[in-house]
């Protein structure tokens, strides 16, 4: 009775209390959504005035006339949207229509068919966008594809580098596997029995083929023109054929995060100071953290300092780039050098721009400029030094696995197309590829007296390739008759 009478006696505090809590709240929420004005936000009208109530109400009705406003301003965006995304809708349409998209071709398996029908008519496409039936317009001399020819033995290029020829027999196996296809297929058309019925016609075979050329249109195809011998002397069979390139097919799309993979820098040095200094110069620029210096007292060989230095480093695996003091690289070489590298994967061997004779190229040793501006990549101050394998970024497992260097080798070379080879032969997928961030120093080469007369002529004539590009090492040789032209042309300006 007590309890009951005391909880009776409490319940008129807590409903006052209930209702001052009320007023409280609603006092704090119309403060806190009272809408602003343009420059300030609107005042309240006091409670106690006696327009209390027609402020309030000019203030919902303003309110509610700008979100009138805000609304049928997005409902026409939203119309404006939807109409331009119609007309867009339309336009793929046709263009669909017109140009049959190829990720069509190749994801629809739901109709095989149809699949295959505009797979058909996609790669004959190719065929009629292909400078096959007739030509196009090109700009200028140098714009037309050019045509290799071909035998059975051998191939007619126009590839550039120092170790490319006029002729060769094809050693890459793609080439050759597609030269050889595409013979066995001309062969096997001019078989095909379906022309005459059951007349008889001579069989022909490869001995017959004379010579083809090709060209390759980089997003077309490419195309195969076949000559063979006919039934008579100035009789000749000409087979024309064409691959197409199909569809771009993505195969991966990954996010790289490199900010944690090392790289291992490994220079053998013997006797070359003033190019260590220079090295060290472009090394600080390169943001390294630290280096270690391993001295051997023994008869040098780059393969055996690159292994010693390798096999040196105790922590995770990191990335190896083995080079040389007179290489210079950038930082954003480094990054390819992850970037083309992946454990048990892949290892990178760049092709690296090779600097001519900075004395010849710009004249005196005075006009010579800073070596920063000297690294331009023109075939007057270079070439692509594609005869070599020494510069090579690989994982250091990768490195052990495959058996590290030939430590039987002494001196210099030999070490680095011995291990380029090892990797060939392996799983591991080779990334050779020219790149603009590393660059080899010129530096005099010696041809030693104690050479045979072949190996001199050679080093002598791996000194010119690296001396200077062909022209200017033409204007040398005619340099006495360049000089008497322009002697006799300053007497004759002088007698006029």
């Amino acid at each position: 009775m007590m309890l009951r009478r005391g909880f009776i006696l409490f319940l008129p505090r807590l409903a006052g209390l209930l209702v001052v809590a009320c007023c409280s709240v609603s006092i704090v929420y119309m403060l806190a959504c009272t809408p602003k004005g343009d420059n300030q936000q609107l005042a309240l009208p006091r409670v106690h005035s006696p327009t209390a109530k027609e402020g309030y109400e000019a203030i919902l009705q303003e309110q509610e006339e700008q979100h009138r406003n805000y609304i049928v301003s997005l409902k026409k965006q939203i119309a404006q949207l939807k109409a331009e995304l119609q007309g867009r809708s339309k336009q793929l349409k046709n263009l669909q229509d017109q140009h049959p998209d190829p990720l069509d071709i190749r994801l629809d398996h739901s109709n095989p068919e149809k699949a295959q029908a505009n797979l058909l008519a996609f790669l004959r496409s190719q065929i009629d966008k292909a400078e096959v039936h007739s030509g196009v317009k090109l700009s200028t001399e140098y714009a037309a594809v050019p045509f290799e020819s071909f035998t059975l033995q051998k191939v007619y290029q126009l590839e550039t580098g120092l170790t490319r020829h006029p002729e060769e027999k094809p050693v890459r196996k793609d080439k050759r596997d597609e030269l050889i296809e595409v013979i066995e297929l001309a062969v096997g058309s001019l078989n095909n029995p379906e022309r005459d019925g059951n007349a008889k016609h001579r069989v022909y075979t490869a001995s017959d083929f004379i010579e083809g050329i090709y060209r390759t249109e980089k997003d077309k195809g490419t195309l195969y023109e076949l000559t063979f011998k006919g039934d008579a002397k100035h009789q000749f069979k000409k087979i024309v054929l064409f691959r197409p390139f199909g569809p771009v097919m993505k195969v991966k799309n990954e996010n790289v995060n490199m900010a944690d993979t090392l790289i291992n820098v490994i220079v053998p040095l013997a006797k070359r100071a003033r190019k260590f200094r220079q090295f060290m110069q472009n090394f600080r620029s390169a943001n390294f953290k630290n280096f270690t210096f391993i001295q051997l007292n023994e008869e040098f060989s780059r393969g055996k300092g690159l292994d010693i230095g390798a096999r040196f480093w105790k922590g995770n695996n990191v990335v190896l780039f083995f080079c040389d003091v007179d290489i210079y690289f950038t930082a954003e070489f480094l990054n390819s050098c992850r970037l083309n590298t992946q454990p048990g994967k892949k290892v990178f061997y760049p092709v690296l721009f090779s600097q001519y004779n900075p004395s010849i190229i710009y004249g005196h040793h005075d006009s010579i400029p800073p070596l920063e501006q000297q690294l331009i990549i023109k075939k007057e101050t270079g070439f692509w030094r594609d005869f070599g394998f020494g510069m090579t970024c690989q994982y250091r497992s990768d490195f052990i696995n495959i058996g590290g260097f030939d430590l039987d080798i002494k001196g210099w070379g030999g070490e680095d197309v011995h291990l380029y080879r090892k990797y060939l032969h392996s799983n591991l997928i080779v990334i050779r590829t020219p790149v603009r961030g590393l660059f080899h120093l010129w530096h005099e080469k010696q041809c030693l007296d104690e050479l045979t007369p072949e190996q001199y002529k050679m080093c002598m004539q791996s000194k010119a390739m690296n001396e200077a590009s062909h022209g200017q090492l033409g204007m040398l040789v005619f340099k006495q008759e360049i000089e008497t032209h322009l002697h006799r042309q300053k007497l004759s300006s002088k007698k006029t």
